[in-house]
């Protein structure tokens, strides 16, 4: 009996091992007991959602269960296409680019001391709205940069840098360093708020609602982290929201125009009445005719029952089975704990790093926001940041055996006979090239 047992279980692993995808060795390579990682994660400030228990039991600190999803963000917001930068409680998604005391406290980023410079978005990003809101004394000399690389150089050259200063200096709050002046007088020592619209080198800044700069660039700066600065005194951060613009739908709502059906495969992908992409069944995929290499794609979901299990695809080998990194779909939890994901959880990276918290919910729509930039992956869920994760592989053309930079195609997954999930506003916008500052 225990040999007949074994030989079973055998079976079983086997069988496993040849199905790609979701729940499966093979869809990203590796063991199934490797654990995944997580880098690019700066630990939690107090209060964060904690972070996915560690493998090693006794190395990991005593938890909190997180039962409740956060929400960031209004139902207007994420409609629109918002996600939320700061998530009120930790660094999460940021990197320091000097020795400084960046904190959070009371719901915002606050700097007073250190080495002058930034902190950035781990995070690349093209055209966008940025919207945020600051405080500082009047002394304070700061800023917000965008486009910009971890440590600038020159502010009038690599990057754009939205000042925060006082009314004697060149460019006062509101205005772009080395490059336009503010037409806005600004208010000390109270919350102000920015709301900055940048689209291929076209600049427009709104200071308290009112218009401080309309800016165009002639050799402009089209893609780059976004900072927050240090320079002198102290300066606090909040709500700090980001819209993508310049994205184009994926899906008509009539057809499936623009994408490759496999008939053969059981799954089958509907244009629904209410015009959403609906799969049904299971195993099979959806592949884009075009690729994309580095982009920033949004959609909304709805998995039709609990448990269900599917992904987003993307820099896929053209023609070859869910052969690409893949984005998560599985809103399961374990223990009542959105901290604990079934099967790396809606927004990790299957077989690379869970999200660090379950945000969507059965049953309901979710908006999912995925960037893509080189070898970093970013996701949003409902606003709220769930994945930070650098690919540190060597190169490879396939991604499950190593980083791919190349672009591929997105593909849609219905993942199992239990599969029906619909999606809808599928929209994407590829990112655009970094281009060197002029000399």
């Amino acid at each position: 009996m225990i040999r007949n047992g074994a030989m079973m279980i055998l079976v079983v692993g086997v069988t496993l091992l040849g199905l790609p995808g979701c729940g499966s060795a093979s869809s990203e390579g590796g063991p199934l007991s490797d654990p995944p990682s997580q880098q690019n994660s700066p630990p939690a400030a107090k209060g964060s959602p904690p972070a996915p228990p560690v493998v090693n039991a006794k190395a990991a600190p005593a938890v909190t269960p997180v039962a409740d999803a956060p929400q960031v963000l209004s139902e207007q917001e994420l409609a629109e296409g918002w996600i939320a930068l700061f998530d009120g409680q930790s660094l999460f998604g940021w990197q320091a680019a000097s020795a400084a005391n960046w904190r959070v406290e009371n719901g915002a980023i606050v700097v007073d001391s250190g080495e002058a410079g930034l902190l950035c978005t781990t995070t690349e990003f093209s055209d966008y709205e940025l919207s945020l809101e600051f405080r500082c004394p009047a002394a304070t000399n700061s800023g917000i940069f965008l486009h910009t690389p971890l440590k600038p150089a020159d502010p009038a050259r690599d990057c754009y840098e939205l000042n925060i200063a006082g009314s004697d200096n060149p460019f006062p709050t509101g205005g772009l360093v080395g490059r336009a002046k503010s037409a806005v007088e600004p208010r000390a020592d109270e919350w102000q708020t920015f709301a900055v619209a940048l689209q291929g080198g076209h600049v427009v800044v709104k200071l308290n609602g009112q218009l401080a700069v309309d800016y165009t660039d002639s050799q402009p700066l089209q893609r780059g982290h976004i900072g927050l600065q240090l320079n002198k005194g102290k300066v606090e951060f909040r709500r700090i929201r980001l819209k993508p613009l310049s994205l184009a739908n994926l899906l008509n709502g009539k057809d499936l125009a623009g994408w490759k059906s496999y008939p053969d495969q059981p799954s089958k992908f509907t244009i629904t009445p209410e015009g959403w992409l609906n799969v049904k069944n299971g195993r099979g995929q959806l592949e884009t005719e075009n690729s994309y290499g580095d982009f920033a794609l949004q959609l909304e979901c709805i998995t039709h029952a609990p448990q269900l299990n599917s992904g987003v695809f993307f820099r896929c080998i053209p023609g070859e089975f869910m052969n690409g990194y893949e984005s998560q779909i599985h809103n399961g939890i374990k223990n009542g704990d959105r901290t604990q994901p079934v099967d790396c959880g809606t927004g990790g990276v299957f077989r690379r790093v869970n999200a660090r918290l379950v945000v969507a919910d059965d049953g309901k729509w979710f908006h999912k926001t995925l960037i893509v930039s080189g070898p970093h992956v970013a996701t949003w869920v409902n606003g709220y940041q769930v994945t930070d994760w650098t690919d540190e592989r060597a190169p490879h053309d396939n991604p499950r055996n190593g980083l791919r930079l190349k672009a591929g195609t997105l593909m849609l997954q219905g993942h199992d006979p239990t599969t029906d999930i619909s999606f809808r506003n599928l929209r994407i916008a590829e990112l655009a090239a970094r281009v060197p500052p002029a000399p």
